[in-house]
C-alpha cells in the first residue's frame, strides 16, 4: 500500500454500496475507502497501579493505558499462559480434556495456592483446568505442563515461544505457577496480548475463569471459591485470573462482557488488599460509560465478492473470519477508514476458509483493528475441458 499515493494516476475508481469505493491499482489490490477517524481525548484514571490497560477484546484496540509496557512479576496471572498452552494443545489434537494427569513427586512440591495433589494422584485434564482457573492451584499448574509437553522444562519453553509470537516483547516465563523469580516477569500489555488470544481462539476457557465454585474433592471436601472477586461484584465478569505474591503485591488480569461490547483489563502491583479489583473497576467503569463497539462486519459476512479463475464456479465471497468493528466514544459520528487488501482475482483451488486478503480499520488515519478476510467455501480448479466449455460461452 506505500506506493498507492504515488500511482494514485493509473486509479480507477468504481463506486459500490455503502458509499465505499474501489480502487484498483496496478498491485492488483482493492482499497474501499471512507472519511477519517475519530479519537478520544486522553484521560488520566489516576490508578494505583505499576501497570494497567484496558482493550477491547476482539479488535485489542486500547481504550485507556498506564505505564503498560512496565515489566512486573506476574504472579499467578502467569496461568493464563498455563491456561491457553493447554487449550491449544488440545485445539491441535495433542491432548484431550478427558486425559488423565498424573501428579508426580515434582508437580506435589510446590507451596503457595495448591488443591493439594497427592503423589500418583489422578484427575482428568478438565478437572486440572477447573483446579489451575477457580483454585489457582500451582501443583496442578506444574502437573499439566508435565502431561501436556513430556516435561516441565519443555513447557516452559512453548510458553516462552507462544509471548514471542504474540509480541509479548516485555514478557520471560520461567515457570507455570507465577511464583516469585527475578526472571520471571512480564506487562499490563503483554498480559493483555495472551488474554486476548486465550478468549478469542479458545472461548471455552470463559466456562472455567467464568466458574465460582468448584467441588475439587468429595472426601476429604475441597471446595475451591474462585479468587476473581469480580464475578460477583461486578456484572459481566467471566475471567481470567488473579495473581498475589509479596514482590508482585495484587495483579488481576480480567474481563468483562455488556451490551455486545467485550473489554480486557489489566492491572498490575496493586498495594491494597482487594485494590486490584477497585482499580480495575475504575477502568470498565470509565471502558463502558465513555465508549461502545461499532460493528462493520459479522464473523462470517460477506464483505465482497471475487471472481475466480479456472474454478468450478466463476464467482466468491469473501466474508470476515472475526467480527471486524472499532471502539468509539459515545455521541461521537462513527467515521472509519476501511482497507481491504485483496488480488483482483482469485485463482482454483481455494481451501475452504483459505485466507485471501485482509481488511484494516483506521482511525485517525492509525490503524486500530486488522483481520484476515477467508473464503466460505473450497474450490475445485475446474477440468481443462470443463475451461473450454465456459471459454466457449464466454465467446458465444
Amino acid at each position: 500500500m506505500k506506493n498507492f499515493r504515488k500511482e494514485r494516476e493509473m486509479v480507477l475508481k468504481l463506486k459500490l454500496k455503502k458509499k465505499l469505493i474501489i480502487l484498483l491499482i496496478p498491485a492488483m489490490m482493492f482499497l474501499f475507502a471512507l472519511s477519517a477517524g475519530v479519537s478520544a481525548e486522553p484521560t488520566n484514571l489516576g490508578l494505583q497501579v505499576e501497570g494497567a490497560i484496558l482493550i477491547e477484546a476482539n479488535t485489542g484496540q486500547v481504550i485507556y493505558e498506564q505505564d503498560p509496557h512496565t515489566r512486573w512479576a506476574p504472579a499467578s496471572v502467569t496461568k493464563i499462559m498455563t491456561m491457553l498452552i493447554a487449550l491449544e494443545a488440545v485445539n491441535e489434537g495433542k491432548a484431550s480434556l478427558d486425559d488423565i494427569v498424573l501428579a508426580s513427586d515434582f508437580a506435589c512440591s510446590f507451596g503457595g495456592s495448591q488443591v493439594y495433589l497427592e503423589p500418583g494422584e489422578k484427575f482428568t485434564l478438565h478437572e486440572m483446568l477447573i483446579a489451575i482457573a477457580v483454585g489457582s492451584a500451582n501443583d496442578a499448574s506444574v502437573a499439566v505442563a508435565e502431561h501436556i509437553s513430556g516435561s516441565y522444562e519443555a513447557f516452559i519453553e512453548t510458553m516462552n515461544a507462544k509471548a514471542r509470537e504474540l509480541g509479548m516483547e516485555n514478557t520471560n516465563f520461567v515457570n507455570t505457577h507465577g511464583l516469585d523469580d527475578e526472571n520471571h516477569y512480564t506487562s499490563a500489555y503483554d498480559m493483555a496480548q495472551a488474554s486476548k488470544y486465550l478468549i478469542n481462539k479458545y472461548p471455552e476457557v470463559l466456562e472455567y475463569t467464568g466458574m465460582k465454585l468448584y467441588v475439587f474433592r468429595e472426601e476429604p471436601l475441597l471446595e475451591l471459591y474462585n479468587t476473581n472477586k469480580l464475578l460477583w461484584w461486578y456484572e459481566g465478569a467471566d475471567g481470567l485470573k488473579t495473581g498475589f505474591t509479596s514482590t508482585a503485591k495484587r495483579n488481576l488480569a480480567s474481563t468483562v462482557m455488556r451490551d455486545g461490547l467485550r473489554l480486557i483489563g489489566v492491572v498490575m502491583g496493586v498495594e491494597q488488599k482487594h485494590g486490584h479489583f477497585r482499580e480495575s473497576m475504575k477502568l470498565y467503569n470509565y471502558g463502558f460509560s465513555q465508549f461502545s463497539f461499532n460493528m462493520l462486519y459479522d464473523k462470517g459476512q460477506e464483505v465482497v465478492q471475487l471472481p475466480v479463475s479456472k474454478g468450478e464456479i466463476d464467482q466468491i465471497s469473501v466474508i470476515a473470519q472475526n467480527p471486524v468493528g472499532f471502539i468509539i466514544k459515545k455521541g461521537e459520528k462513527a467515521e472509519p477508514e476501511v482497507v481491504l487488501e485483496l488480488p483482483e482475482i482469485l485463482a482454483a483451488p481455494l481451501e475452504q476458509g483459505q485466507a485471501v486478503g485482509e481488511i484494516i480499520i483506521l482511525h485517525n488515519g492509525q490503524e486500530v483493528a486488522r483481520e484476515k478476510l477467508v473464503v466460505p467455501f473450497g474450490v475445485k480448479r475446474a477440468s481443462l475441458w470443463e475451461q473450454i466449455i465456459k471459454l466457449t460461452k464466454e465467446i458465444y
